[in-house]
């Protein structure tokens, strides 16, 4: 019986190799994906669709112009018809290379707003983990920052060490905390002013 609890224990231990910041990075931008999700936020998919879908038409016209069923000289005309597609294709990797860069940035999940709110906008939350650095940025701002609705932008730095044991597992309930502090102050209302 004590096997089987340490065997769902250790399943459920989230472990990192302290050397590589990539991991680390990873590993606390999973948790809190599942901390957002978690707190009633959807994850909104609809940006990482729109990518696959145009990744797909262009694997599909290059497949279609590797295997195409004649030989050279039957398929010429096709080929031409391919090449001349190229600056097309260009093109839609220049439209993913702009969504990459205007809308996600350094976004790790977007979402819908949760059912039930008052707010139409949904979250945008955002890590960053500099190379040969310990210190951990998130941040949570509104998915549409120009509307009514739109909470101000929050934010902590603080240093993984306090997060991870010596073994490189992390300490899932300090992390919780953390995070769930930031989403509570961001979505905490600013209190109105007497006049």
């Amino acid at each position: 019986m004590e096997e089987k609890k340490e065997e769902s224990t250790k399943k459920n231990v989230k472990k990192a190799n302290l050397l590589d910041h990539n991991s680390i990075k990873h590993i606390l931008d999973e948790s809190v994906s599942d901390i957002v999700t978690s707190r009633g936020y959807k994850e909104d998919v609809r940006l990482s669709n729109l990518k696959l879908f145009l990744g797909m038409i262009i694997i599909a016209v290059a497949l279609v112009a590797q295997f195409y069923n004649k030989k050279f000289p039957e398929n010429r005309d096709f080929l031409i018809g391919c090449i001349a597609l190229y600056p097309f294709f260009l093109l839609l990797n220049g439209v993913l290379q702009l969504i990459l860069y205007t809308k996600e940035k350094n976004a790790i999940l977007f979402t819908y707003p949760p059912e039930g709110s008052f707010t139409s906008t949904g979250l945008v939350v955002s890590s960053k983990l500099p190379r040969f650095s310990d210190e951990y940025t998130l941040t949570i701002e509104s998915a549409d920052p120009k509307s009514i609705s739109a909470g101000k932008s929050v934010q902590f730095t603080k240093s993984v060490t306090q997060w991870f044991t010596k073994d490189g597992v992390l300490v899932e309930g300090l992390f919780w905390k953390d995070v769930e502090a930031l989403i509570k102050d961001y979505a905490k209302e600013e209190p109105k002013k007497k006049k």
